[in-house]
């Protein structure tokens, strides 16, 4: 296994990924009953040493419902391989974090109504007065 790129300023170590094997479900005919293709990779996310310390805060505060006691596994088990298993478990890794770690959107900056919006909403508000205005009866 190799280390995972997560951004340009993030990579995490190999030594802090962990594998395990099973036997997958779905296509592969025999081969599905003696091969061990199902990969679980599991990182753990609250003591790892490769995130720095903001960063950690924000992925375990974005992956909470996907940590059990602060370690984020992933499976992949649609591959007939176990090397494409563990490819797709490292590629989803890696996507995870990315979306974890990365920044959250600019703060808004409110903006006030032109002008002309203002002028244009209220001469609609009056039409729609004058209009529901003439459709009154006059009768007493």
């Amino acid at each position: 296994m190799h280390d995972v790129r997560v951004s340009p300023a993030l990579t995490v170590p190999a030594t802090e990924l962990t594998e395990r094997f099973s036997r997958a479900g779905g296509p592969g005919g025999q081969g599905v009953n003696t091969t061990d293709s199902r990969v679980e990779l599991s990182f753990d996310l609250a003591r790892s040493a490769a995130l720095p310390e903001h960063l950690r805060e924000r992925a375990l505060r974005r992956l909470s419902p996907r940590l059990s006691g602060g370690v984020l596994t992933v499976v992949a088990s649609e591959h007939r391989s176990q090397l494409r298993n563990r490819e797709a478990a490292l590629e989803r890794l890696r996507d995870l974090l990315a979306e974890a770690t990365a920044p959250g959107p600019a703060a808004r900056r409110p903006t006030r109504p032109t002008r002309g919006s203002q002028r244009r909403r209220v001469e609609g508000k009056k039409r729609r007065g004058d209009v529901k205005r003439l459709r009154r009866s006059t009768d007493d």
